[in-house]
């Protein structure tokens, strides 16, 4: 089973009370709560952990997300450009560039093939339909945005595999008279595709499609559902059964001197998904877990639950043997993918 680190690189330098009067942290916080000064030495932090990732052979996750202290790879493309010229030995995953709520899937495409060669084909590549605080902060119109994803998918696709010189895309969404990315990606034909959903109909297209299927915090049930769907929509049209490296679970990993010390700081981690969520900035969400969010709040050991949170979330919490609780995960769903959210 492949392990990969997830760190969403958050601020956690605001003042309670600010925070608990915001209309959102996650949406609307205004940025003079951060000092970047404070942000410089949190990328270094990060920037370090990555290069002993490296040294030990634990796979990298990049991600994205705008507009609060949550998260501070607002620009994804430049922070997976970093991580693969850091790097020398592990896989780095992208999940990835928003590409709802960018206007040009060729320039996507060339971000990745750039970071691809530059990594000497160390590069996975993941899409996400963005959240309402992304579409928010990408003045993105929420209407037809699936549709919208998979033909810039289709674009992307396209874009990395064709060598013959230009060719022209007209689309639904997408209108480009000239395509001809220069350089080419470094892996043939492209680096593997992976998206995060758990919608059905979507798992079921990931299936017809051979894309790794990536779940976060969705709980065995929910699960199991997804990779299901993935699994009964490649046998409808006859395709060969998917192997575990098709399939990808996230959860929270804390590991304390003790366990008790371990589910102390697990419940806090609670507040991070259940509380902050409120809506987006101007009062308009986007999606509706945005008004009821998940939490965080199954624990894979001993597939018991942590008394907190609200919904089927999943985090893994305890002493130093705690990174045992992984393999609940791994036999229940046939893993061939753990992102570790740290």
């Amino acid at each position: 089973m492949q392990l990969w680190n997830h760190c969403e690189n958050p601020y956690p330098f605001v003042p309670a009370e600010v925070l608990d009067s915001a209309d959102s942290a996650r949406a609307s916080l205004p940025n003079k709560y951060c000092d970047p000064v404070i942000a410089s030495r949190l990328y270094d932090e990060v920037f370090e952990e990555y290069e002993l990732c490296d040294d030990l052979g634990l796979n990298i996750v990049t991600n994205e997300h705008h507009a609060g202290i949550n998260n501070l790879y607002a620009a994804n493309p430049l922070i997976t450009g970093i991580v693969v010229r850091l790097t020398r030995k592990v896989r780095v995953l992208t999940l990835g560039t928003l590409i709802t709520v960018r206007d040009d899937p060729v320039r996507v495409a060339e971000e990745f093939a750039t970071a691809d060669v530059i990594s000497k084909g160390r590069l996975e590549i993941g899409f996400v339909k963005s959240g309402g605080s992304e579409l928010a902060s990408g003045d993105a119109n929420p209407m037809r945005i699936r549709e919208r994803e998979w033909e810039a998918i289709d674009l992307i696709d396209r874009a990395l595999t064709s060598h013959d010189g230009p060719f022209s895309w007209e689309g639904r969404f997408f209108t480009h008279p000239h395509v001809n990315i220069w350089p080419r990606p470094w892996q043939q034909p492209r680096p593997d595709f992976w998206a995060a959903t758990s919608d059905l109909p979507t798992c079921a297209e990931l299936g017809r499609r051979g894309m790794v299927n990536t779940l976060v915090f969705g709980g065995f049930d929910k699960t199991r559902q997804a990779f299901d769907m993935y699994k009964r929509a490649r046998a409808e049209i006859g395709l060969e059964v998917a192997g575990e490296d098709r399939f990808s679970y996230m959860a929270f990993c804390y590991v304390g001197d003790t366990d008790r010390e371990a589910l102390r700081i697990a419940e806090k981690i609670c507040w991070f998904i259940a509380d902050q969520g409120v809506p987006a900035a101007g009062g308009w969400s986007g999606q509706a877990d945005y008004d009821d969010p998940p939490g965080v709040c199954d624990s894979c050991r001993g597939g018991k639950e942590l008394p907190v949170g609200r919904h089927g979330s999943a985090a893994t919490a305890g002493g130093p043997g705690a990174a045992r609780g992984t393999g609940a995960c791994r036999s229940g769903l046939s893993l061939g993918c753990f992102r570790i959210w740290r």
